[in-house]
């Protein structure tokens, strides 16, 4: 193999050391490969659809750094766009004082408020920095001077996003793959042997090139890299940035990697898609020896190489301060609520005890409950009611309803009704016959007209819900009864519940109902792995009515009377519905309880459809529109979703209630006095407080640079294998959010601010925890999000300024 190109002006600009050993060679691209894998962060199927950070590579980097390298890397943007933070200055969502307050650590820099705000008038600007990480389809796109149709990382892409369609097809190809069974690499190289694309395309000899190159990836990738002449100084940098070009695939990959490497195994899958993609702007290298590629590639590499520049630096560093105004303006009106101090005194015994997620949606329904039932208490926990299973449904599928970073430890299987079995054969020759190849023609000539009126049928308004959807008869017995008294004691101390409990507990799930919906799992419970958060609210109502299990709940002082029933219950984020479940098994004596409930249930749901109707441009007054929502095929906005998440409190609720927080807030449910150990703090700030980080993340990524980090426009999406989307008919899987879930067509509905976490706990206590648990210190180090402690009467005291120490605030 030899270098096709003249780099000897390159080489003799480069300082002469000495040549490393091949082991040391190995070993620095094994750790380069590595680097470049780990910078991608994981993204699941559109059936488990959760909310998974975007810059997770980045943890280990503080924020404003992994801005600049992201934007000198790969040209993604981490701020919003100069004239947004002007908009927001003009308006008055950043103040003057928050100016000054964001600015205060720069001074001596000369950044001034002074400064910023002349700054916000004067023209648009390049991108922050001129030069990227250099690849072969790159250069070629530039000399290609923009030109679509000729585009080499567009064809790149496209070939390589049409074999991982084809590789890892979850159930939509009627027609497998014949080589899936082999590694993904190896899967390839048979691949390129027989697709003649790549030759009518203009790419010759493309599986002669590959057949050259070694079979092992980290050999076939050090051949290339040494090929193109990149140094090893440059490896890391140009593996993440090739993964870049694919990196909606490599999220999804990475996945993979992901789940091996929890259940202890390696995952070397990415490895694999990265040798593909290498050796694809290799064979776009053989293709040109002319002068202009090898003018512009020697430039590209030495731009590469070389510092970045300093020019963009100031406008960065203006583009942070305005960005941490911006953010500063949010936590001053939440610190303000917060500091209202308690507003409610607690029943001595609540007619009701409601438990809900901490999801954002939770807290308007929370509200809109205790203001039509004032003799009701509600408390925040994370969704899956800290209990890990792995569900097999009436319908035959196992998921795992727990948050990804768990893995389940129960397994749990439910009853199929009545003839389910035959049901779901006959579905699925149906499906098959729709979808074959051969049939579909014949399909659509015999049942066309009826899928006409199908369709008329579906397009027109429901009047709602007015039934809980089936839930099948859950399996419990083999589940041993130590195990499933821990998982009621670990449930019931998380949630800051173990005394003073009501004759009636409900348990309330929840999910959402939409139709024609790829992304529907992002609307349901992310803690229950994107699928509706029932099955663990009935599964941890038996646990909790088993009185076995509270026999051993007493022996570790956890005493519930004797009257108090647990009531798993589903709250349809869509619509609006709460549902009671399992009805039939309430005893008699808490029939009064139920008809109660229901009414003021019933009034709560009304009050959160009138609150929300306006942010999805309805009238409050017709909340049939809004439920009409989740049964239109065509509605982009169904509702939306986690948009405008900004906080996380974990506190307890007396510190919370009576406050409008607009559906912006998780809350988790926390007493310090009742948390001697910190085991509790532990838990929230390792497990329910990194989910919504990653939350927050991906509405954040999503609209700061929805090109890079989100999924583009829903109109357009294509579903792919059952796994993703793509934007239109070709390109790279999309991941994150579509701009219709951020955006409502004339302005951004979700703010992108990081998230901010207020503990009612001591900044003693929290440095305690954070100091042992390198995952959570990660993220509040390096300013991932933002730490605040409270105090017992909603006083926020304290800021977290990083290893270790804390911001006394006046």
């Amino acid at each position: 193999m030899t270098l096709a190109l003249d780099l000897s002006a390159l080489e003799s600009a480069q300082p002469l050391d000495a040549a490393p050993d091949q082991g040391s060679l190995d070993a620095a691209l094994a750790a380069a490969i590595a680097e470049a894998c780990q910078r991608i962060a994981p993204v699941w199927p559109l059936a488990s659809f959760v909310a998974v950070n975007p810059f997770l590579g980045f943890a280990d980097t503080p924020f404003d750094e992994a801005a600049r390298t992201l934007a000198r890397q790969t040209g993604a943007r981490m701020l919003m766009p100069r004239s947004f933070y002007r908009d927001a200055v003009q308006s008055g969502r950043i103040s003057l004082q928050d100016l000054a307050v964001a600015t205060q650590p720069h001074t001596a820099r000369g950044l001034t408020p002074d400064v910023i705000l002349a700054a916000l008038d004067q023209p648009p600007r390049a991108p922050i920095s001129p030069t990227r990480i250099a690849t072969v389809a790159e250069v070629l796109d530039t000399l290609s001077a923009g030109d679509r149709q000729v585009s080499r990382t567009a064809f790149m892409v496209d070939e390589i996003s049409k074999w991982c369609a084809a590789y890892f097809d979850e159930g939509q190809a009627v027609w497998s793959a014949p080589w899936r069974g082999k590694p993904l690499l190896a899967a390839w190289r048979i691949y390129v042997r027989h697709d003649a694309n790549a030759r009518a395309m203009g790419v010759r000899n493309l599986s002669r090139i590959v057949a050259e190159l070694p079979e092992p990836p980290l050999e076939a990738i050090r051949q290339v890299l040494e090929a193109l002449h990149i140094p090893p100084s440059a490896w890391g940098e140009y593996l993440y940035r090739a993964l870049f070009d694919i990196r909606g695939w490599a999220a999804y990959v990475r996945r993979l990697d992901w789940e091996a490497e929890q259940a202890g195994a390696d995952g070397h899958a990415l490895a694999d898609l990265l040798a593909i993609r290498v050796i694809w702007g290799y064979a776009l290298f053989r293709q040109r020896d002319d002068e202009a590629f090898r003018t512009a590639w020697r430039q590209a590499l030495a731009a590469s190489t070389a510092a970045a520049p300093a020019r963009g630096e100031d406008d960065l560093a203006i583009d942070l301060i305005l960005h941490a105004a911006y953010e500063r303006g949010y936590q001053a009106r939440l610190v303000s609520d917060l500091a209202a101090g308690p507003q409610t005194t607690r029943p001595l015994r609540p007619q009701v005890q409601a438990v809900f997620c901490i999801d954002v949606r939770s807290e308007l329904y929370r509200r809109a409950l205790e203001e039509a039932w004032p003799q009701a208490e509600t408390l925040g926990f994370a969704g899956f009611f800290g209990m890990p299973l792995a569900y097999g449904d009436a319908e035959g599928h196992v998921h795992a309803q727990c948050p990804v970073l768990l893995q389940p430890s129960v397994c749990v299987e439910a009853h199929a009704p009545a003839g389910a079995a035959s049901r779901r054969a006959g579905q699925a020759f149906w499906s098959r016959f729709k979808d074959s190849a051969v049939a579909c023609f014949g399909f659509v000539e015999a049942f066309g007209l009826a899928y006409g009126a199908k369709l008329l049928k579906a397009a027109r308004p429901t009047a709602g819900h007015d039934v809980p959807p089936p839930e099948p008869h859950l399996h419990l017995d083999h589940v041993p009864l130590a195990s499933r008294i821990d998982m009621a004691h670990g449930a019931l101390k998380g949630m800051s519940l173990t005394r003073d409990f009501a004759r009636l507990v409900l348990l309330v799930g929840h999910g959402s109902s939409t139709v024609n919906n790829p992304h529907a799992a992002g609307l349901d419970c992310g803690a229950c792995g994107g699928h509706s958060g029932a099955p663990n609210a009935r599964f941890a109502a038996a646990l909790l009515n088993d009185p076995q299990v509270r026999e051993g709940l007493a022996v570790r002082g956890v005493a519930i009377p004797a009257d108090t029933w647990f009531l798993a219950a589903l709250h349809d984020t869509t619509t609006d519905d709460l549902w009671l479940l399992d009805l039939a098994k309430v005893p008699a004596s808490h029939a009064a309880d139920i008809v109660v409930a229901k009414a003021r249930l019933a009034r709560a749901s009304a009050q959160v459809r009138a609150e929300r109707a306006p942010l999805l441009g309805l009238t409050p007054s017709a909340p049939e529109a809004l439920v009409a929502r989740s049964r239109d095929w065509s509605q982009v906005r169904p509702e939306w979703g986690l948009a405008r998440a900004g906080a996380f409190i974990a506190a307890p609720r007396r510190l919370t209630a009576g406050r409008n927080l607009e559906g912006r807030a998780f809350l988790h449910s926390y007493d310090r006095h009742a948390d001697a150990d910190l085991s509790v703090l532990e838990l929230i700030l390792t497990a329910p407080m990194v989910v919504a980080s990653w939350i927050s993340l991906q509405y954040y990524g999503s609209t700061v640079d929805n090109r890079a980090f989100g999924a583009g426009d829903k109109t357009l999406h294509n579903v792919c294998g059952r796994i993703g989307v793509l934007e239109g008919n070709a390109g790279d899987l999309r991941t994150g959010l579509p701009m219709q879930s951020i955006h409502d067509g004339t302005r951004f509905v979700h703010e992108p601010v990081r998230l901010n976490v207020f503990v009612a706990t001591t900044p003693q206590a929290m440095s305690q925890v954070i100091a042992r648990q390198p995952g959570a210190r990660t993220l509040v180090d390096n300013q991932w999000i933002h730490l605040f402690a409270l105090d017992d009467a909603g006083r926020t005291t304290h800021r977290y300024a990083g290893d270790l120490a804390w911001e006394a605030l006046s």
